[in-house]
């Protein structure tokens, strides 16, 4: 008896402890990303977020930005209606001009503007730490949770574009909370589908990049209505009686709220480890008679999380402009072809349609990219593993490795391995065969979903397995907290760590713009009065900053004398007039290791 105190005690401690790390691990992930929001000026991207939330709040229109719908830069408009900016709906320009002049030429604080702008996101990025916690935990148990909160909370590209007034974070954390409630349909399909849907349509109405998640997301709802039917739930009006499944002894009550996969597996009730690990094939579940009924649940299934996807996608342009208006500031390109017609065919908005023809055109162009130390042109199918490599903490991608083998190779976890394993890998297939190698931005999906498969790394029971796991936890958690609060340039230990970040990447991997602020104040504190030669990549006005600067590239190498400032994106793509100074030049320091200084 009073062992049996002891150990009930001990579990009441853990239940107690639990709340309180998961509470103390998002408390220092939101004070982190505050901080980088108040420090950070405005990155290429936000200005024209902004401006266009703007917009849809005072004149209702879908007019700016149309190749991202809308949903997104409606949660930003949360915030940008509590900083209540001036915004004059005249003015003409691109989208860019519209961005620029709203937040430096309307009488606005450009830093008050984007902290509120950017607040939403931040309360977005933490809820959806809550359901990677969530998620592993359902998988893995509580250690396996607190493992994936962990690793979410302190990986520096989360943080970075958690922090920022943009839509990777939020499209992100959509697909996430999908496929969680996918997997959670499994127990309860009528009420988490309807819940996946909206989600995928939540990521869907945020970037359209996220459509390459839809068939995975419905495949793996046909997957849990199968299971349901099955007996680990109830199906949409069929439960395991109706199919014809004989539950095992005692095992009914627990299987319709199944426990977490890894926990509690050798005391479970006998049954339960051939009920868990899979029904058999339809046919077989299925009564005599009715074998149409599992094939009508999977479409059922299908039907309502596309269903539920596309009232989402509707509704938020309906939210901006009810009558759906469509009047672009800029020209929409022609798409002709197969691609055309398909567009065309999507039972989507007139805008949403718009907004993919002016991504498959951005696609078209000649961009330039820059991975180790090589620019090129065109794009390279394998540059966003490799700038996954570079800039995802050693940590996370050892426990995401041994969680996602884990996964695959214990049976009592093999149900959970396509929802924590196949979106992910969808998603980066399809970013690969994108022309814009700009960052890992584009795959922001990867390290999410690794720190929730890395949960599974705690569930063998192995007495290393755990202090292993912890040690690997720890690491990543250093590792990004020495590059605090520079958080964008962020590189791995493997490869320099974040002072080397610039010679290996470009573009929002390192330098986004996110530092003009912090170059005016290095200025005026250790080079009052001299004279300085700006070659800045951003959205930023340096004079917004006090900085008064020539540009180089204007006026012969001989003019050139005193202080020469360059953003590393610039710095990376120097060639010809902007090399010779360059090389010319000695290094003299640099500013939140995206912005280079050197003496002339």
């Amino acid at each position: 008896m009073g062992r049996l105190t002891a150990r009930a005690r001990r579990t009441v401690s853990r239940r107690r402890l639990t709340p309180c790390l998961v509470v103390l691990l998002l408390a220092q992930m939101a004070a982190v990303m505050v901080t980088t929001a108040v420090q950070q000026t405005p990155t290429i991207d936000e200005p024209v977020y902004v401006a266009t939330a703007t917009d849809y709040l005072r004149a209702h229109r879908l007019r700016y930005n149309p190749e991202h719908p809308p949903l997104g830069k409606l949660l930003i408009a949360a915030g940008v209606a509590v900083a209540d900016p001036h915004y004059d709906p005249s003015y003409t320009g691109t989208q860019g001009d519209v961005g620029r002049h709203l937040l430096y030429e309307s009488g606005n604080d450009p830093g008050r503007l984007m902290l509120w702008a950017r607040l939403p996101v931040i309360a977005l990025t933490l809820l959806f730490g809550l359901v990677a916690f969530a998620f592993a935990r359902g998988v893995a148990g509580t250690a396996g949770g607190l493992v994936a909160l962990a690793l979410y909370a302190f990986d520096p590209d989360v943080i970075t574009h958690g922090s920022l007034a943009t839509l990777d974070m939020p499209a992100t954390g959509f697909v996430l909370t999908s496929v969680w409630l996918a997997w959670k349909a499994r127990g309860r399909p009528g009420r988490c589908l309807p819940l996946a849907g909206a989600a995928l349509g939540a990521a869907v109405a945020t970037k359209m990049s996220m459509l390459a998640a839809v068939p995975v997301v419905v495949g793996l709802a046909v997957v849990s209505v199968r299971r349901a039917r099955a007996g680990v739930g109830s199906g949409f009006g069929w439960g395991a009686e109706a199919s014809g499944l004989r539950w095992p002894t005692g095992a009914s009550a627990l299987c319709r709220r199944p426990a977490p996969l890894g926990i509690g597996w050798r005391d479970a009730t006998p049954g339960l480890r051939e009920l868990a690990a899979g029904p058999g094939p339809w046919w077989r579940t299925a009564a005599p008679g009715h074998w149409w009924r599992p094939v009508a649940d999977g479409l059922v299934a299908a039907g309502v999380v596309v269903g539920m996807a596309l009232a989402v996608v509707w509704a938020a342009y309906l939210a901006v402009d009810p009558r759906l208006r469509f009047s672009p500031a800029e020209p929409v390109p022609t798409l002709h072809g197969l691609r055309g017609h398909l567009v065309d065919l999507l039972p989507m908005p007139p805008a949403y349609r718009a907004g993919m023809r002016a991504q498959f055109g951005l696609e078209s162009r000649p961009w330039q990219g820059f991975l180790f130390g090589h620019l090129y042109t065109g794009s390279r199918w394998y540059y966003l593993p490799a700038a996954l490599l570079v800039k995802t903490p050693l940590g996370l991608l050892a426990l995401g490795a041994a969680g996602a083998v884990t996964a695959v190779a214990l049976r009592r976890l093999r149900p959970a391995a396509p929802y924590l394993l196949l979106p992910p890998a969808v998603l980066l297939a399809a970013a690969m065969t994108g022309t814009r190698d700009f960052g890992t931005r584009y795959a922001l999906f990867v390290p999410v979903f690794l720190a929730v498969a890395a949960g599974c790394a705690v569930v063998p029971g192995r007495r290393w397995a755990r202090p292993l796991a912890g040690a690997l936890v720890l690491w990543a958690a250093l590792s990004s907290l020495r590059t605090c609060p520079y958080y964008l340039p962020y590189a791995n230990e493997a490869f320099g760590g974040p002072a080397r970040t610039h010679l290996l990447l470009h573009d929002s991997n390192v330098d986004w713009g996110q530092d003009l602020g912090r170059l005016g104040d290095v200025l005026r504190e250790r080079y009052p009065g001299e004279r300085v030669w700006l070659v800045y990549k951003g959205a930023g006005v340096p004079s917004s900053y006090g900085i008064h600067a020539a540009d180089p590239r204007t006026v012969p190498a001989n003019r050139v004398h005193g202080l020469l400032v360059v953003s590393d994106s610039a710095l990376a793509k120097a060639r010809g007039g902007l090399a010779r100074l360059i090389d010319s030049s000695r290094p003299v320091g640099d500013v939140g290791r995206s912005i280079s200084l050197y003496r002339r």
